[in-house]
């Protein structure tokens, strides 16, 4: 009997991922400054969710509804009783954990509850002196008035005269910190800016009767529509969108407990929303905000791990001496980033440069990189940006940026409408005597030394020839702005490049193993990734299990192939792994018979990687450090610590202990670090 091909909903599966975060926040391991930092993390990620893919969920409900297709609505109301779950461990997590322990610690967050008298005197005069000249009452009516997307307000009641008036007050976390500190008796007193404002409203509102403050919040569809059609001045087109996103469709609106149903019914009918839309929350909104929390001391978060200095470039030599005698790849955050730096650095100073290519997605908000490239144009060199200015949430910051390298004289190239480059390479082009001397970088990860401090990531430095001239032609058509067709019969050999070769050629190696299998050769997979969707791939991983190949999968968060099913997927085995740094290497191993294929990239295996981007894998063949990359990637399939295994009803199943503690993070940095790997003993 044919066993029915199975896939799991790709957002419940991305909440089962966040859900792993939030149960980081609870574990006593972990230390618990860093278990706020997760709590922060989750709330934020939720935050996204709801901005993201909820107004999907929505809308297919809603059709849904339209059609009379009543199994098409159940991942809506799954993904809701999902959330909902989660937010009540959240609460459980915070205040039967997370505070007291802070207490012990003699960290008081004051949460759910009234502030002392003498915190009341301190945070009295720090309300007059800076929190007034931020707050802006306005009437709940009052059509001037329009909720900003995620931003947190107070509806206050107010009673005089025998009339009520519903006043919208703003709680001004944006101008101010959302927690004000201060120390009592040998206590640090943690306050929310929320509670001075309302445990001081008779001094807001005067000669009035305060019936009621509530909490409330929404959050819109951040969502933007560049039309595939648009040829015009893409930064313009962008910028208008910008403008417009924050007053998006409402897909979640948050209220305090004890909000009289009356005002509900009147906020649901003034302000639009739909009854879809409309949650009971907590008190405090935007708890994201407590990573922000004003506690320094580092016996409360991690040991320290510094960032391990590369051996390779020494003070005598520059980068580019040290590339002519072998490639260089740096596993961030484990290895310091400076390398990074200094090769963009060395190639704006280097008189024999002529030329910089690089793909830019994701920029950090104080870009040494850009500030290179800059130089770069300035002392005279070509210099080639392809900006990514639809990389989600961080337009704004990409425009910028555009902006500023196209005053000092870069050119800047941006994507067409309906396909984001986000490939992860870096081209300087030299002349020698004459002759033409390529270096460049590729990388699974943005450039950007921000996240490259927390993002785990493998960066190739190499002047390989053969690679660096396909690098070099696929920025050539980057920059006819064109999507690829027919017409466009690049010819990569050693990089797969979505849109290109890179579907076909996994599907021609995942074949090869199935092939090895049905000779009765050994055949194994080993891919990491941080989101598996596009089901075509997905399918042939299920042909290759049925055929014998054992798979051993690495997926951070959205996972739709369902594994260790008989006859369909038995042979496929899928961990995830969470902590200090998130993980988001893509690196992928094919047996090949004992002469194993490395490959690694910007690309996962998603719908949008596939068929909407420019995504580039590369092959890694140099010996020791393909050895080096596989003995990383086998130290995290041994992680009985952080890693979890997903089992077919998507439960994140504890990975069992065994005789001995694996932390594979902590594995791999005492393993660049050159010291004997020592088990932690239970």
């Amino acid at each position: 009997m044919e066993i029915p091909v199975q896939y799991f909903d790709r957002d419940i599966s991305w909440l089962a991922f966040n859900e792993l975060i939030l149960r980081e926040a609870g574990k006593p391991t972990v230390p618990i400054l860093e278990r706020i930092k997760f709590l922060s993390i989750y709330s934020s990620n939720l935050d996204e969710f709801y901005r993201v893919r909820m107004p999907v969920q929505m809308a297919v409900h809603q059709l849904a509804g339209e059609r009379g297709e009543e199994h098409a609505k159940t991942s809506l109301q799954e993904a809701r009783k999902v959330i909902g779950e989660q937010l009540e461990l959240f609460g459980q997590t915070l205040t039967q954990h997370v505070i007291p322990t802070l207490k012990k610690n003699n960290i008081h967050l004051l949460y759910h509850e009234s502030l002392p008298e003498d915190v009341l005197a301190v945070v009295n005069d720090y309300l007059h002196s800076q929190v007034m000249a931020f707050l802006q009452p306005v009437e709940l009516m009052d059509n001037a008035f329009f909720p900003e997307n995620n931003k947190i307000y107070f509806l206050v009641i107010l009673e005089q005269g025998g009339l009520e008036k519903n006043i919208i007050l703003n709680i001004p976390s944006d101008q101010l910190s959302r927690f004000y500190s201060l120390n009592i008796d040998k206590t640090q007193y943690v306050v929310f800016l929320d509670d001075i404002i309302r445990f001081n409203l008779s001094k807001i509102f005067k000669d009035v009767t305060i019936k009621g403050c509530f909490s409330i919040k929404i959050t819109r569809d951040a969502e933007i529509d560049v039309k595939d059609e648009y040829s015009g001045d893409m930064l313009e087109e962008i910028e208008h969108e910008l403008q417009k996103r924050d007053s998006g469709l409402a897909t979640r609106f948050l209220y305090e407990p004890g909000l009289p149903l009356r005002l509900l019914y009147l906020i649901q009918s003034h302000f639009n929303l739909s009854v879809d839309s409309i949650t009971e929350g907590g008190r405090y909104h935007n708890l994201k905000d407590l990573g922000q929390i004003p506690v320094k001391n580092s016996a409360l978060t991690y040991e320290d791990w510094p960032a391990l200095p590369n051996k390779e470039p020494g003070y005598k030599s520059t980068l580019f001496e040290q590339l002519k005698k072998k490639d260089i790849c740096i596993h961030a955050p484990y290895q310091s980033y400076n390398t990074i730096l200094r090769f963009f650095n060395e190639a704006a100073i280097d008189p024999v440069v002529e030329e910089v290519y690089i793909t830019l997605y994701r920029v950090a908000s104080n870009s040494r990189i850009v500030n290179a490239l800059i130089s770069a144009a300035k002392n005279g060199k070509k210099v080639f940006v392809m900006i990514e200015l639809k990389a989600r949430f961080d337009e704004a910051n990409n425009i910028k940026w555009a902006k500023k390298m196209k005053n000092a004289g870069v050119r800047i190239v941006y994507s067409v409408a309906a396909l984001k480059v986000h490939a992860k390479v870096a081209l300087i082009k030299r002349s020698i005597d004459g002759r033409s001397n390529y270096s460049g970088l590729l990388s699974t990860g943005n450039f950007n030394e921000t996240t490259a401090a927390f993002y785990t990531d493998h960066i190739l430095i190499t002047t390989n020839h053969e690679i660096l001239r396909e690098v070099e032609l696929l920025f050539i058509f980057l920059l006819k702005r064109k999507k690829p067709g027919t017409e466009d019969k690049i010819d990569f050999k050693h990089l797969l490049v979505a849109k290109f070769n890179l579907q076909s050629r996994f599907l021609e190696l995942i074949d090869r193993e199935i092939a090895n299998a049905k000779k009765g050769l050994a055949a194994f997979i080993t891919i990491k990734l941080n989101n598996l969707e596009e089901r075509v791939l997905i399918n042939k991983l299920y042909e290759a299990s049925q055929a014998g190949v054992k798979i051993k999968m690495i997926v951070r968060s959205i996972c739709c192939l369902v594994p260790g099913v008989p006859g369909l997927s038995e042979n496929i085995s899928i961990m995830r792994i969470v902590g200090r740094y998130l993980e988001h290497g893509r690196v992928f191993l094919f047996h090949n018979n004992g002469q194993q294929d490395l490959y690694m990239g910007s690309s996962d295996w998603m719908n949008r990687n596939i068929y909407h981007r420019i995504e580039v894998c590369f092959p890694v063949t140099e010996p020791a450090m393909k050895a080096q990359i596989i003995e990383m990637l086998n130290l995290q399939l041994k992680d009985n610590v952080q890693a979890v295994q997903i089992d077919q009803k998507l439960n994140n199943v504890k990975v069992e202990n065994g005789e001995r503690l694996n932390e594979s993070q902590k594995q791999i940095y005492l393993l660049l670090k050159n010291k004997t790997l020592e088990p932690i003993l239970q």
